[in-house]
């Protein structure tokens, strides 16, 4: 940090993931379910090793931007941010909880103190609450409460108050991009298979940008729904994929047991999106990988 207080002390533009770290990375809750342990990640491209948030953030860092990556814990970033640098970039991490507001509101006080106000926002929090539930348990009845509640407010709740944060001087500024992360859950409510997470509440989250693509774009304020449609590559899916190949692992996603979508072309539409002209603009983009049928 800088004399003045100030991490960014060259003025980069600002560019915040919310959600830079992965449940599948090396040391995520998910890879040390099924790996046993941290994962080695040696022969693993750096690109994929934090998921689809850290691949945005280097994108973003390699592309000029100083980038801050939201985490709840500081130390589940400390490898991604270290990527960063010895990549040439320049960033921060801060802690996020996104299930408290006064967590979201004093990160984005911190944000705009240390690195000034955010010029691109990717809201990239995802949750798992649900996979663990046996096969008897599909169906909504026996879908604990707390499930819902959780789902509700990274869904719609989180977003919303996020979108409340840096709206406001990005329309002042006449400039700027909010991108929502989103999967082909969004797209339409459906039938939550066994081990997957309780994801219909995420159809408000697509609403939400489409609402705000109405409300904002006539501000040149870039508004954009990604539908992910398909499992991701990452560490632990790896992982997952080993111990499913020797019978050990029952209740695999469907969706990690296909084609797998590369993190780092995952970022390159993200970056794609925030530097299109905005006199075209893409205000929803769904990204398949090949041999899978689309959803819709």
């Amino acid at each position: 940090m800088s004399a003045n207080g100030k991490a960014n002390a060259s003025g980069k533009p600002v560019a915040v993931v919310i959600g830079a770290t992965s449940k599948w990375q090396s040391d995520g809750p998910n890879t040390l379910q099924i790996n046993g342990g941290v994962m080695d990640v040696s022969d693993v491209p750096v690109g994929i090793r934090w998921g689809v948030g850290g691949a945005i953030a280097q994108k973003f860092a390699q592309e000029g931007f100083f980038v801050v990556m939201t985490t709840r814990k500081a130390a589940n970033a400390a490898g991604l941010a270290q990527a960063i640098t010895d990549q040439g970039g320049e960033g921060m991490v801060v802690e996020l909880d996104l299930m408290s507001q006064a967590s979201i509101a004093a990160a984005f006080a911190r944000i705009r103190s240390e690195a000034g106000d955010p010029e691109a926002v990717v809201y990239n929090a995802g949750y798992s609450h649900g996979r663990d539930l046996p096969k008897e348990q599909e169906l909504l009845e026996f879908m604990p409460d707390e499930i819902f509640d959780t789902a509700i407010q990274l869904a719609a709740k989180a977003p919303f108050l996020v979108a409340k944060e840096v709206l406001p001087a990005m329309r002042k500024r006449g400039s700027g991009s909010l991108f929502f992360s989103n999967n082909k859950e969004c797209l339409r409510g459906r039938k939550r298979n066994t081990g997957s997470s309780f994801y219909y509440p995420r159809v408000m989250m697509r609403s939400l940008a489409q609402a705000l693509t109405e409300e904002y774009s006539e501000h040149l304020v870039h508004v954009a729904n990604v539908v992910i449609d398909g499992g991701i590559d990452a560490p632990g899916v790896r992982a997952l994929s080993k111990t499913a190949a020797t019978g050990k692992q029952s209740a695999q996603p469907a969706n990690l047991s296909g084609p797998l979508l590369d993190p780092t072309r995952i970022a390159d539409a993200f970056y794609y999106l925030h530097a299109q002209h905005p006199s075209c603009w893409s205000h929803e983009i769904q990204l398949t990988p090949f041999g899978k049928r689309p959803d819709y």
